[in-house]
């Protein structure tokens, strides 16, 4: 009984100079503006209007931000999680993702390595030139003509 009240004290103490040194592991805090998502040392933001693709980078570049690049399943997950919350579906939305010149190399608009693929069956198929997401029943990438009109995910460091 007294070691169990050691311990509790103790534990007590420690999430009380946690909180005053602004430490505490139970409370997160987010260094993503109001609104966005904070996501493996990124930000999102789903923004549901319509535009074509250079539209919707134009307006990520003015937050701050580019389209969203996508570098792993988790990540591709957690995104359409963020997009089910705000719409209760898989609406098809663009990402940051392009291909210029050369056929079959695709790029992130904020300069990383595409090294994440997750193309929908018999994708691409050189239709378009831009990325979306949430593609058909599998709910995968597509390439798209870039004058379409999608919602999109912007992304920024905090």
């Amino acid at each position: 009984m007294k070691m169990m009240l050691t311990v509790t004290l103790l534990v007590c103490a420690m999430m009380a100079l946690s909180s005053a040194a602004g430490d505490n592991p139970i409370v997160k805090r987010s260094t993503c503006p109001r609104g966005w998502t904070a996501l493996n040392g990124r930000c999102f933001i789903y923004v549901p209007t319509p535009m074509t693709w250079t539209q919707a980078e134009r307006y990520c570049l003015n937050l701050g931000g580019h389209l969203a690049s996508v570098h792993n399943f988790w990540e591709y997950h957690e995104i359409q999680t963020m997009i089910k919350i705000r719409t209760h579906s898989y609406p098809q939305t663009w990402l940051g993702g392009y291909i210029v010149a050369q056929e079959g190399v695709w790029f992130w608009t904020d300069g990383t390595p595409n090294k994440f693929t997750y193309w929908a069956a018999g994708q691409p198929n050189k239709y378009g030139h831009c990325l979306a997401m949430n593609y058909g029943d599998q709910k995968k990438f597509d390439d798209q003509p870039c004058y379409y009109r999608w919602p999109f995910v912007c992304a920024k460091k905090p």
